[in-house]
């Protein structure tokens, strides 16, 4: 009973495992996304459309305060980026304002 127990219980965490999201597949829906977003930028430089706020709200509000830190912080939960270009994304809006 034990043994059969214990297989059913592989079994189960293996078809579990089998459904998460592989590496290769991660990486393909990020390349697939980045160049979803490229051709969008192309279209929209085309039609002369700007975005007037790239940058979250959360992160205009911190930067009007005065905390950069914090603002980097949001802007990394917003989007998903990485230290450095979330530093320089915060960088390069101070420098438009």
């Amino acid at each position: 009973m034990e043994i059969t127990l214990a297989l059913l219980m592989v079994v189960v965490v293996a078809l579990l495992a089998a459904q998460l999201p592989g590496r290769t597949e991660q990486a393909r829906t990020a390349y697939r996304l980045a160049e979803i977003e490229r051709r969008l930028r192309l279209v929209m430089d085309h039609l002369g459309v700007v975005d007037p706020s790239p940058v979250p709200p959360e992160v205009q509000q911190h930067l009007a305060r005065g905390d950069r830190i914090k603002a980097i912080a949001a802007y990394r939960k917003a989007t998903g980026a990485d230290l450095l270009s979330a530093k320089q994304a915060v960088e390069a809006y101070e420098g438009r304002r």
